[in-house]
This record gives C-alpha cells, structure tokens and sequence, in this order.
C-alpha cells in the first residue's frame, strides 16, 4: 500500500506539473491584455508611476515578458514557495485571500455533502428492497427531479419561494443587516438561516446521482448467489441487507464521494454566485470576470490538486471497502 501511495504521488505531481502549464499557457493566450487594463488603473490612481512603468514592473514580476516557458518556470518557482502574487481585484495576497473564504465553501458543501449521503444512500437502498414498488417509483422520480434540475434554476427558485413570496429568509447574503447587533446564539442563527437554502440547492442537484447508483448496484448485488445463499441459511433480512449486501455497493458510492472531495475545498461556483456566499466558488467567479490573473491561476490549480487528491483517496478507499481488491 506505501509503494502504492508514493507511486501515485509522484505520477500526481508530474499531472500536476502539466496541468499547471496548460493552464498557464492559456491565461497568457487570453485576447484582452489584462496586464495592459491593470498597469491603466494603477497609473490612474494617482501614483508616482506612469502607465508604461507599471505595464514595464507588471510584466517582469509575472514573467510576461520572457517566452512561455521562462515565464512559467518563473511564476512555478514562486508558487513551490507559498508566493502566488498579489491579487489584481481584492488588493491582498493571493493566499491570504483564499483562507479568508475557504471556511465558508467548505462550510456549504460538507454540511451538503453529510446531507446527500444520510439521505441519498438509506433511500436508494430503499428502492432497491421494494423494487417497482410506489417507493422505488417515487424514489426514482426523485432521482429524475434532482439530477434533470441546474443549479441555477433551483435556487432561484427557491429565492423566489422562499425570499420574495414567504419572506423567511434574507435574498442572498451570508449575515444580514443586523448581523453585528446580536449576540453570539444570534449571530450563528443569522448565519445558519442565510445558509439554508445553498445547502438545500447543493443537496438537491447532487442528490440524484448517488440515490441512482445506489439503488442500481443494490438491484444488482441483491440478485447475487451469495446473497440468494445468505437468506436461504435464514439469517435476518436486516443482517443480508447490512453484512453481505450494501459492502458490495461501496464501490459507485466511493466512486462519486471521492470527486465530491475536491467541491469541498474548491466551492460550488454556480450556486455561491447565486445565493452571493463570500466562498471560494464566488471568490473565483468575481476574480474570473475581473481579469484577476494571479488568483485565477492560484484557484485552476488548486481545484486541479483537489481533484487529483480526491481520485487517490476514492482508490484508497477501495481496498478498504473490497478485501477482493488489492493495490500493487
């Protein structure tokens, strides 16, 4: 398992290695010159520097003025040491930047994730107990409902049930107007009600996948010998359920958990915009549309290393999962 894991990690970061030059190569092939509009607002500001000096310092401190290659070098060799720059649109650092948001993603999405699992998985294996029943029917059209819905779509629906006509909860926002009045049990109140309903657009739009496979695999595995075997020994249905049947179904489940991993730390951009939820996800969003390049670049590759994380993990876990699976 050790050689296993080195192994991965080293072919990880030559992936990693390419990914990062990929995506460098096409932030410096982008057709409006974001360097050009920064150097302007700089020199406009009333600094000591003019336009041209600002473009000259702009350009070397990114390593735009050399060839591709130099310059990806040169921005890789700042960013093995912690430096990702300055951020262009919020004016601070890169990093420091990023942990002042990160908390509020993964806030979002773990307490989604924690949903979609406690819901998602009891009611697909459900479905697959009383197949063609009004259950498994209903559990499916639910299925269809969530996997068929965008995320845009539902939460504005939502902010349009919920906000505009029934008045329950604020229209976007992560605290609200009198946030700074209240007291500490007022405070997390404030907070939670602001964040019920991107949890509630996140669990919606991924609850289907993982209730599909569920339910598939238990409809497969539930169909096996040794399954027809364990219930002709009389054990309990419970216990054919719990011991011998669901294990089986780990390995889809593992599957799809494994590349939620990365939603946790790199944010759900669509759904943070939406609701205005100062996470991760809106971070890179409002950077994105305000040619903030050095946190573009800083937030690609991060969700780059999620993802890469997410798939070791997910194969780790399969061998934890099936002893009939080994890692070699």
């Amino acid at each position: 398992m050790g050689k296993y894991i080195v192994k991965r990690l080293l072919i990880s970061v030559c992936i990693l290695f390419f990914a990062s030059f990929i995506i460098y190569a096409i932030l410096r092939f982008l057709p409006t010159s974001y360097v050009e509009k920064k150097a302007l607002e700089l020199s406009q500001k009333g600094a000591a520097k003019s336009y041209s000096e600002w473009l000259v310092q702009l350009n070397a401190t990114y390593g735009l003025d050399s060839g591709i290659l130099q310059g990806f070098f040169t921005w890789l060799g700042s960013a093995i040491k912690g430096d990702f720059g300055e951020s262009w649109y919020y004016s601070v650092p890169v990093i420091d930047k990023f942990k002042s948001v990160i908390g509020d993603s993964v806030a979002v999405s773990g307490i989604s994730l924690i949903l979609q699992v406690g819901i998602a998985v009891p009611l697909g294996i459900k479905a697959a107990k009383n197949q063609y029943s009004k259950t498994d029917y209903t559990v499916t059209a639910f299925t269809l409902l969530g996997i068929s819905l965008p995320s845009f779509f539902f939460g504005s629906i939502l902010k349009l049930i919920f906000s505009v006509k029934l008045g329950w909860v604020d229209l976007y926002g992560k605290v609200g107007r009198y946030y700074n009045q209240l007291n500490s049990l007022g405070k997390f109140l404030d907070v939670a009600s602001h964040l019920i309903l991107p949890v509630a657009t996140l669990t919606m739009i991924n609850i289907g996948s993982l209730m599909r496979y569920t339910r598939t695999n238990m409809l497969e595995v539930l169909n096996a010998d040794y399954v027809r075997t364990a219930r002709a020994k009389g054990l309990p249905e419970k216990k054919v359920i719990n011991s011998h049947a669901f294990r089986n179904t780990l390995i889809p489940i593992i599957t799809i958990l494994g590349m939620e991993i990365p939603a946790l730390f790199t944010g759900a951009l669509i759904t943070e915009t939406i609701f205005q939820i100062p996470g991760i996800g809106y971070t890179g969003y409002l950077a994105m549309t305000n040619g903030d390049i050095p946190f573009c670049m800083f937030y690609l590759v991060f969700t780059a290393v999620m993802t890469l994380l997410g798939t070791l993990i997910a194969d780790i876990l399969y061998a934890v999962a099936d002893p009939r699976i080994r890692i070699s």
